[in-house]
């Protein structure tokens, strides 16, 4: 039988949205510089990226590996 550390499994899921938000954490970027030069509002795009920086922290109370694999970063449109 193999048993699987479900702690080094929540670190390598955190690794793995850190890596993932990467590319939409940098579009967001850019809709936040785009949306400044306009005068636009700006606190849905912080909202976002928010909720991009705190997804890897949720998985901190999750507890079996079936949890991990079906966690996922929340979709935040880009």
């Amino acid at each position: 039988m193999i048993n699987i550390n479900v702690n080094k499994a929540r670190d390598i899921k955190k690794e793995t949205l850190r890596r993932d938000r990467k590319d939409k954490l940098e579009a967001l970027d850019a809709e936040y510089m785009k949306a400044l030069e306009q005068g636009d509002d700006t606190s849905a795009i912080v909202a976002k990226k928010q909720q991009l920086r705190d997804a890897p922290n949720n998985l901190d109370s999750l507890t079996t590996v079936e949890q991990l694999k079906a966690a996922s970063l929340p979709d935040v449109g880009v």
